[in-house]
């Protein structure tokens, strides 16, 4: 199949479509990078001298020629491509102006700021509207808009172990644990991403823009998903079972004679090939073990009988062996092995983007997983330095000429372009 995530070439499914960004962090930057990358124009609002909050967050940063460290840190690249940074003092009423200017003419604002922080600078969505009904408009917060813990700051780990995935997470007899990344962040993102996308197909068929309210823990508690449904429907609480599952035996990583590998068993069928492959074929045929409901209830004594077996070969054994078989298995990779691995290198999951005045003048950047035949992903913008395309944006967005782009510069209530 032709290769579909190109870096330039016809505008995306999402062209024409204007997004004012003023999050940060990595819920909201997720979820506009998304838009961008099907075609968005965004548009990222950051705070003179300072910007989004990861461009700080490191190392590692971005080198130079002379290998000095940039003030663009790996984090603030995962979040940021295709945008456009301007820089704006929204705690300013000249600031303000500018930002409800910028309003009038996008699609769509998504914020992040603290339950009614905006509203005090006239920038919430009831402000918005009135010289925008069509405007689609999106907060996302810790806890949501309403309820008792509103007022409060939100965090990814926060909404992880108030959400109960970390209960489920980790060794059976060890702490809880978090996922490795800020998982909550990002799915938070992609609902974001996701109900926009519907709110704008409502708007388009009603004239009428909307209210879109995310909070991370709605959204880690929402893709708790089967962990969730299981104790609902059982009353049962799900524990802890490390690399196992709570339904599926045998659905772990298990031991080679080099190191470890997983082997998904997803059927009856399935574990009766494991089983003869692994030199056991009686165990498919036991009574305890021939059906999954058995092993998931015979958990605790088949799983050792298995790891004795699982040792004696070695993880490419297993993993071409399991293969040949039809037997979902394969190996636990280290990042670079991700990167380097064939299928990833195909799809390509790595991209890399121009970037003046970087040592190598280009970054490497995680690509999109999306990949469309008729509107491809496009890699349009590197992730912008502070303020880089101010005056672009107040001369194509706004009309501002030579003199009133002047005349902002000199109020240092927007400082257009300050940070680079």
């Amino acid at each position: 199949m032709k290769k579909q995530n190109r870096p330039t070439g016809e505008p995306g499914s999402l062209a024409g479509i204007r997004i004012l960004d003023l999050s940060r962090i990595l819920a909201g930057p997720s979820c506009t990078q998304l838009l961008g990358d099907l075609g968005a124009d965004v548009i990222k609002v950051e705070r003179p001298g300072e910007g989004d909050d990861t461009r700080k967050w490191g190392p590692p940063f971005v080198l130079d020629r002379d290998d000095r460290e940039t003030t663009e840190s790996a984090y603030y690249l995962c979040a940021n491509r295709n945008k456009r940074s301007i820089d704006i003092d929204m705690s300013t009423p000249r600031g303000q102006a500018l930002v409800r200017e910028l309003a009038v003419g996008s699609d769509v604002v998504i914020e992040n700021y603290k339950v009614g922080a905006l509203a005090r600078y006239k920038l919430d969505y009831a402000s918005l509207k009135e010289s925008n009904p069509r405007l689609v408009y999106c907060s996302i917060t810790g806890f949501g808009q309403d309820g008792p813990y509103a007022a409060r700051s939100g965090y990814d780990f926060l909404a992880q172990g108030m959400g109960g995935i970390m209960s489920v997470t980790g060794e059976t007899d060890g702490e809880p644990m978090k996922v490795g990344v800020g998982i909550t962040d990002i799915m938070t993102g992609m609902y974001a991403a996701v109900a926009i996308l519907a709110a704008l197909r409502h708007r388009d068929t009603s004239g009428r823009g909307q209210y879109v309210d995310l909070a991370l823990l709605d959204t880690q508690v929402a893709w708790l998903i089967n962990a969730g449904q299981c104790y609902l429907t059982s009353g049962v609480l799900p524990p802890r079972l490390a690399n196992g599952h709570p339904n599926i035996v045998p659905y772990q990583v298990f031991p080679a004679a080099d190191g470890h590998f997983i082997l998904a068993v997803g059927n009856d069928g399935q574990f009766a090939r494991f089983c003869e492959f692994a030199g056991a074929p009686e165990l498919a045929t036991s009574d305890r073990y021939a059906r999954n409901a058995d092993r998931v209830r015979n958990r605790d004594e088949l799983i050792p009988l298995l790891k004795a077996l699982t040792a004696r070969k070695t993880t490419a054994q297993w993993v071409e062996g399991l293969e040949t078989l039809g037997v979902p298995g394969g190996p636990v990779n280290r990042i670079d092995q991700v990167f380097a691995d064939p299928q990833v290198r195909h799809r390509e999951m790595r991209v890399s983007i121009p970037y003046p005045g970087s040592k190598e003048g280009s970054i490497d950047l995680i690509g999109s997983p999306i990949h469309m035949s008729e509107t491809p992903v496009t890699y349009r913008r590197a992730p912008p330095r502070l303020g880089q395309d101010a005056e672009e944006i107040l001369r194509d967005v706004l009309g501002y000429d030579d003199a009133r782009i002047k005349e902002l510069k000199a109020t240092k209530t927007a400082a257009l372009g300050s940070g680079r």
